[in-house]
């Protein structure tokens, strides 16, 4: 494990679960690891909405971790993903993964109850007194029913340990003005990969992305563009990718990220838990159209 402490900025990944014939796939997993290991990410979220970390019990998330903290091995910080509307029992997976080899949670907003932001704020609050590990919030509304509004964040991020929030607000409003007036050393990590580039513009300190699974290099130098002030070459960049972006999400999350994946070689299987279903004919044939663009030298914008 990394130290608590240390800065959340850049790019993070939200890993991908690999399975096979129904179960965790164990080698792809840590051929996954190893790969993105050595690849410019700055931190991995495991089990989360990418990580299909609904559809995973208890002993598969166990030996997910246990393989991630063993190959990883302090290289970077890893998060679990927590959700669920129940604070208690919420509090109860915090307590049970205190003794894991984990740095931090990602733990998203209250799903489908739609509580008042007095209520997300108590549910938060009383999460964080559970560990002295530091908390995401994870806000994406247009999932759970309900937005976190940036006054309950802003007082969320008093709380020693709430230390970031992923944002799926979609508002870039919402986004600018919680960039604003957020305190020092509360970090603002889009989650919405097709606002990367304008997020950072404005002042995000990086993106928790599904898209990063591909062309990983090429988003790290989005941002390392931009942090040096190179805003053409950003752009460039940001301009070559977008259209992989767009076809990464043209099907439900993570059918066509696995896909990719699989047909670069480094998973076994593009196998997805019910109820998702893995890409369509149509949208398989777009995507090895892209994969023959994609060459060792980068890639080039994708032809509609």
């Amino acid at each position: 494990m990394q130290n608590q402490q240390s800065r959340i900025e850049g790019l993070w990944l939200p890993l991908i679960t690999p399975f096979k014939d129904g179960r965790l796939d164990e080698d792809s997993w840590k051929n996954l690891l190893r790969h993105y290991g050595n690849l410019p990410v700055d931190g991995l979220i495991l089990a989360a909405t990418t990580g299909e970390g609904l559809t995973l019990d208890e002993d598969e998330t166990t030996r997910l971790v246990a393989i991630a903290a063993d190959v990883i091995a302090g290289g970077l910080p890893i998060y679990f993903g927590l959700s669920g509307s129940d604070t208690r029992k919420v509090a109860q997976a915090i307590e049970r993964t205190e003794s894991w080899s984990i740095d931090g949670y990602l733990i998203t907003c209250p799903y489908y109850t739609r509580p008042a932001q007095d209520g997300l704020y108590r549910h938060f609050a009383v999460l964080a007194g559970q560990t002295d590990r530091p908390i995401m919030v994870y806000n994406i509304p247009y999932r759970t029913g309900v937005n976190i509004e940036n006054e309950t964040l802003l007082r969320l991020a008093d709380v020693a340990n709430i230390v970031a929030v992923k944002d799926c607000c979609v508002d870039p409003l919402q986004s600018f003005d919680l960039l604003r007036h957020r305190p020092a050393g509360f970090a603002v990590l889009t989650g919405e990969d097709a606002m990367f580039f304008g997020a950072l513009a404005q002042g995000a300190d990086g993106g928790i992305l599904a898209a990063a699974h591909v062309e990983t290099q090429r988003f790290a130098e989005v941002r390392g563009a931009l942090v040096a002030d190179n805003h053409q070459d950003a752009l460039r960049a940001w301009t070559e990718l977008f259209d992989v972006v767009r076809l990464l999400f043209a099907e439900p999350s993570p059918a066509p990220i696995k896909y990719w994946l699989w047909r670069l070689g480094l998973i076994h299987s593009p196998e997805v838990r019910l109820p998702m279903t893995g890409v369509s004919t149509a949208l398989a044939a777009r995507l090895d159209s892209a994969l023959s663009q994609c060459g060792h030298d980068g890639l080039v914008a994708l032809r509609d």
